[in-house]
């Protein structure tokens, strides 16, 4: 089994329709979102490395020094698969497009470190 990062994405313009439905409307759906998302977390709890989050905002180091930035991760998990394809097949569906705003997952291999 090889562990893979899935990144939670979502665009500014995703959160702007999410902000204009009513506030009953999107009450119900935080609900719903919420219990989908821990009926996933349960159901994988299994091939789950780390249960990952939610993320804050972004500082960018560089040479330059330290400054704000924008991007558009949300949040991140790791889990555990066979391959990539099966990493990438248990987001289908997932609850951060299918309920709530997010714009898709993106899921990497977590490499090892390269050794001398």
């Amino acid at each position: 089994m090889k562990n893979f990062l899935a990144v939670y994405l979502g665009a500014p313009d995703s959160m702007s329709k999410w902000n204009d439905l009513p506030e009953a409307e999107r009450e119900q759906r935080v609900q719903e979102g919420m219990a989908a998302w821990g009926g996933w977390m349960e159901q994988h709890q299994d091939i789950l490395v780390a249960s990952g989050g939610p993320l804050g905002k972004t500082k960018r180091i560089d040479p330059s020094g330290i400054s704000d930035t924008r991007n558009n991760i949300t949040g991140y998990v790791i889990v555990k698969a066979e391959s990539h394809e099966d990493a990438a097949k248990l987001f289908e569906g997932h609850p951060h497009f299918s309920i709530f705003p997010g714009d898709r997952v993106e899921v990497m291999e977590c490499m090892p470190i390269p050794t001398p």
